[in-house]
């Protein structure tokens, strides 16, 4: 193995597949979007240079101002209840025996079905006349416009998409705490217990600290993917009502391929990717990882 790690050749024919597909399917696009960005673009025409202009136009784009604030709100509500109910869930089914893998398929489930399939049946299950309106109905309630209602400066819709994303990504934080947890050797579990801890106090004071990487690898997985978040969206609301439930990817997705204004769309794209880039220094930042012997 050590003969193989020297040898230069070998390591250049491991990494050439992975840095091929890296620069064509990541790089170049991104270095063409940068581009593009910067250009008056529909793609039936040759890209013409402006400048500046798609980002000036970005400041007085209100749409834009609707689907950042949705953005954002996603993303502080993705990482904070994922973050929560993953460990929950994590550190409840390490501590049982019989069923564990029953209930953690079922949380999990939801991450591997279709998020198309899915948005069209939460849509079908919110709709006014059927679904859930209807079952309170049988109770003399009327239930709310679930994803019509445009009032607060959070609208409801915005509410309710959100706690289906969290039904059906959080499994996959689950899985991610889960696989940390069982990495943490049993002796340390038995000693503090020997010291007198119960179980809250070993999972404050031993598992919290030694699965922190894995929560700085997980809230930022869970941050770029609540920036980029457009399929539930998409197929629940469109956008709307009146682009009230738009999101930075929802808005991309308009104006690239509904308006063919390729050029604003990569200027949206750039701002997202300094979004992510943003966010994930941040969360780096913030949530210190050290190295411990587990």
């Amino acid at each position: 193995m050590d003969k193989l790690l020297r040898n230069k050749k070998a390591i250049f024919i491991f990494m050439a597949p992975a840095f091929i597909l890296f620069t064509f399917v990541l790089f170049i696009p991104i270095c063409q979007s940068i581009y593009y960005s910067f250009c008056d673009y529909n793609a039936l025409t040759p890209p013409k240079f402006i400048g500046l202009e798609n980002y000036k136009n970005l400041l007085q784009d209100k749409t834009l101002a609707i689907a950042l604030k949705n953005s954002l709100f996603f993303l502080i509500f993705s990482c904070v209840t994922q973050l929560i109910m993953g460990l929950f869930l994590a550190a409840l089914l390490t501590n049982i025996d019989k069923g564990r893998n029953v209930f953690k398929n079922i949380i999990y489930l939801p991450c591997v079905l279709s998020s198309a399939a899915l948005g069209l049946l939460w849509m079908f299950i919110f709709s006014p006349k059927l679904g859930i309106n209807q079952l309170l109905a049988k109770f003399g309630i009327e239930g709310p416009l679930w994803l019509m209602d445009i009032n607060g400066f959070i609208i409801l819709p915005m509410w309710v998409i959100a706690f289906v994303a969290l039904w059906q990504y959080v499994g996959q934080s689950m899985m991610l705490y889960m696989a940390q947890i069982s990495g943490i050797s049993k002796s340390l579990y038995e000693a503090s217990y020997i010291d007198g801890c119960n179980k809250v106090k070993s999972f404050r004071y031993i598992t919290l600290p030694l699965i922190r990487p894995m929560v700085a690898t997980a809230m930022s997985l869970n941050a770029i993917g609540s920036l980029k978040f457009f399929d539930l969206i998409f197929n629940m609301t469109e956008g709307g009502p009146n682009h009230k439930t738009e999101v930075l990817a929802t808005h991309l997705y308009q104006q690239g391929f509904k308006y063919f204004k390729y050029g604003y769309a990569s200027a949206i794209g750039v701002l997202l990717l300094i979004l992510c880039l943003l966010v994930t220094a941040f969360i780096n930042k913030v949530v210190k990882t050290e190295q411990y012997e587990m």
